[in-house]
């Protein structure tokens, strides 16, 4: 039969269902929109999405490895009660666990499929939202490799196997020793979750960012009515101790203050048996960058009674 466009926007309204998921209810039950609402509720569909605008700025980062090869991702959920749910830390083992055969990114592992369910990554954390109660979403993945070496991992506020607040990957090129490797390269992921750096080494630190912590050191100069060839002077000086601060390489190692990280990494090359390249970090931390809603809970109290 036909459906009107009229009919699926009031079914969406309705029922806060998507718009392909309305229209096929429609269809299914003739038309009949109380008959559709009771369609969706039953596949979980309705209850899902209406949550879906609910901040979720809770859950776990799972992190995962084989061999050469690890990733990290984020699943959150509303709050930390359903982080610490059984159901929930097995659903971000197993998402981590599929990342593993993608290329890492969130929209692969999205799309992959997750074993027990049959159907994709995406499709799996919408029927768990219906189930749990919470809105949950896969926000972000990533993953590190190497041909030859060990990608370290470490968890932070660890609650379960591999699962944990905050997750750190670490990727080192070396042909030597892979358990001796795997000691430094973790107290290198340790270091990155401690510290929060932004890059590598100074060179690979964004450009654009250089460029705006310059511009501020330069106003900050300039305020001290200094000529312009020692203020340069001062900007560069500023700029040396910014790159030193912020690129992992030339960070005081928090494993030993008295070693630089390059140098930590350097003098671990005896035990490993042959030079180590730290070629690359991932650092994800929970809900990082999540605007979390602030609620009043007398005036939601107050707003009720006078409904």
């Amino acid at each position: 039969m036909s459906i009107s466009a009229s009919q699926v926007k009031e079914l969406r309204e309705k029922s806060g269902a998507g718009m392909m998921d309305c229209k096929k209810a429609l269809i299914d039950n003739n038309g009949d929109m109380e008959a559709a609402i009771d369609w969706l509720r039953s596949k979980g569909i309705a209850k899902a999405d209406k949550k879906s605008g609910r901040t979720a700025a809770e859950g776990l980062i799972g992190v995962a490895s084989d061999g050469n090869k690890a990733v990290v991702v984020e699943v959150n959920s509303e709050t930390d009660f359903v982080a610490r749910n059984d159901a929930f830390q097995e659903l971000v083992r197993g998402i981590t666990q599929v990342a593993l055969a993608t290329d890492g990114t969130v929209e692969s592992v999205a799309a992959a499929s997750y074993p027990s369910t049959g159907k994709s990554v995406a499709a799996t954390v919408t029927d768990a939202v219906a189930t749990i109660g919470e809105n949950m979403n896969l926000r972000r993945s990533a993953m590190l490799s190497v041909g030859e070496g060990v990608v370290a991992s470490y968890i932070h506020n660890s609650v379960a196997d591999g699962l944990g607040k905050l997750g750190v990957l670490v990727a080192l090129k070396s042909s030597g020793d892979p358990a001796a490797l795997s000691a430094i390269g973790r107290q290198v992921a340790m270091h990155v979750a401690a510290t929060n750096p932004l890059a590598v080494t100074s060179a690979d630190v964004d450009a654009a960012v250089a460029e705006r912590e310059k511009s501020i050191f330069a106003e900050q100069a300039r305020e001290s009515g200094k000529p312009e060839n020692i203020i340069e002077k001062m900007v560069e000086g500023r700029m040396r101790k910014f790159f030193q601060e912020v690129a992992l390489m030339s960070q005081s190692f928090v494993v030993n203050p008295d070693l630089s990280v390059e140098a930590a990494v350097k003098e671990a090359e005896a035990s490993v048996g042959a030079p180590i390249s730290v070629v690359g970090f991932v650092r994800l931390q929970l809900g990082e960058g999540i605007e979390k809603e602030e609620s009043d809970f007398a005036a939601e109290v107050a707003a009720v009674a006078q409904s």
